[in-house]
């Protein structure tokens, strides 16, 4: 649990620019939350009680479908809100996906009814609103391009790119790639040979090296 006396509403620089006393109701009205890591925040079925703003830690939201397929659908990072609970708080409508947390996890927690006073009263404060929705929307339609378009040996490439630390190694599963990229574990298993055959990377229980990152990059490049 954090010092309350926090100011951390200035570490969102949309409600930063809001009025005095606006920020003041926030900070009065809002709680500081905790969770450990692998707690699932949301879900299916629920509705959402306050809107949270990420102060600390990563939280993915996915999609699973009625046959236990997941799709990652983005992430939110420290000094980002999210915008499922947005709409489902926009819309007075239940969760679709879920809400994992992929670290701890510490966020500010505004009570709906605050929300709710805020953006029917407060031009900025809505303005925030939609300025983040939008944003994320935009990010939403590229994944919807990646997954209907892009070629599943660049996707691929691209993420263990993404994922790897400075030592070049992926600490992950056939599986949790799939997750990742909408796709079943068999074709993440069967593409992630054939870069094993290039010598591109080697695979342990757990773990991918890349040993070969600039043919990785260059492949991750290509539109497809």
């Amino acid at each position: 649990m954090m010092d309350t006396s926090e100011d951390w509403i200035e570490r969102f620089p949309g409600l930063s620019r809001l009025e005095p006393p606006i920020k003041a109701l926030i900070k009065q009205r809002s709680t500081i939350v905790t969770a450990p890591s692998g707690t699932t925040l949301f879900g299916p079925g629920n509705s959402p009680e306050n809107m949270l703003f990420l102060l600390d830690g990563t939280v993915r939201v996915q999609q699973v479908s009625e046959t236990g397929h997941e799709i990652v659908l983005y992430r939110i990072e420290a000094g980002q809100s999210c915008v499922l609970t947005t709409a489902c708080l926009l819309a007075y409508d239940d969760y679709s996906a879920e809400g994992i947390a992929e670290t701890a996890v510490r966020a500010a927690a505004v009570p709906r009814d605050v929300f709710d006073d805020l953006v029917a009263q407060s031009k900025s404060f809505r303005d925030f609103v939609f300025a983040a929705f939008s944003k994320r929307i935009t990010d939403l339609f590229l994944v919807i391009d990646e997954v209907a378009f892009q070629k599943m040996d660049v996707r691929l490439a691209d993420k263990l790119v993404k994922l790897a630390n400075k030592d070049g190694i992926v600490s992950t599963t056939h599986q949790k790639l799939s997750v990742e990229l909408g796709t079943a574990r068999e074709v993440v298993s069967r593409q992630l040979q054939e870069f094993q055959r290039r010598g591109w990377i080697a695979q342990a229980r757990g773990s991918i090296s890349l040993l070969e990152r600039t043919k990785l990059e260059q492949l991750a490049q290509r539109n497809g």
